[in-house]
């Protein structure tokens, strides 16, 4: 069996988020720390890769023993399956596909703006001197839509995956995405969440299993 199914959801921020763009050529007195931008309309975006290292990560985290986590390649088996492995010998492509995900409600941020400086500073404790730093963050109420693509593969796990993705984004909740999450940066929710078949035999009732299941994370309080 073989099939595709679309994860999408709007990825709303909820504290000023940083995901660190290049500023290599900053003139002197700009902003120390940009954040990553679409080359097209230099409107913020959250890649793909972001989203994926995050949910990878939380997973693993949550079904390890240990703190400190293997190399991903040494993840256990569900989360290879979902995310991936290039480890010799045990080869395994990732049955999700993350896109970038871009902002879909500019032009309700446009007056005000997508991104804030926030000013830190940090403080030398032997001679108490101040290190004055700006770090540029996409502005809470920001809304990225999400999109991430399932292979079908095995029908059999298909069940067991999505709780382990649903397992994931709700973890996400919990956490941060980007820099600087304990000091409050990054916080997200999930909202709007629905699976469309874009090719796949699944019926109706395994569809909408499926859908109980994601429906959960935009349920889950903390």
């Amino acid at each position: 069996m073989y099939g595709k199914l679309m994860i999408k959801a709007d990825l709303e921020v909820v504290t000023g988020m940083h995901i660190g763009g290049s500023n290599l050529f900053s003139a002197i007195g700009s902003v120390d720390s940009v954040v990553i931008r679409d080359a097209r309309t230099q409107q913020p975006i959250v890649p793909g890769s972001s989203i994926k290292g995050k949910l990878r990560t939380l997973l693993q985290k949550s079904l390890s023993e240990k703190i400190v986590l293997n190399e991903p390649n040494d993840d256990k088996e569900v989360v290879k399956r979902l995310f991936g492995s290039s480890k010799k010998n045990d080869i395994k492509r990732a049955r999700l596909q993350f896109c970038d995900a871009f902002l879909t409600n500019a032009d309700e941020l446009k007056n005000s703006g997508y991104t804030e400086i926030k000013f830190e500073n940090s403080i030398n404790r032997a001679t108490a001197i101040a290190n004055p730093r700006q770090i540029e963050r996409v502005v809470r109420g920001a809304v990225f839509g999400l999109e991430i693509i399932y292979d079908v593969v095995e029908e059999q796990e298909i069940k067991e995956d999505f709780e382990h993705i649903a397992k994931a984004m709700i973890l996400l909740h919990a956490d941060y995405l980007g820099g600087h999450g304990t000091r409050g940066y990054g916080r997200v929710r999930f909202k709007n969440i629905d699976l469309l078949p874009v090719e796949s035999s699944l019926d109706e009732s395994k569809l909408s299993t499926l859908r109980g299941i994601l429906k959960e994370v935009e349920n889950y309080e903390l």
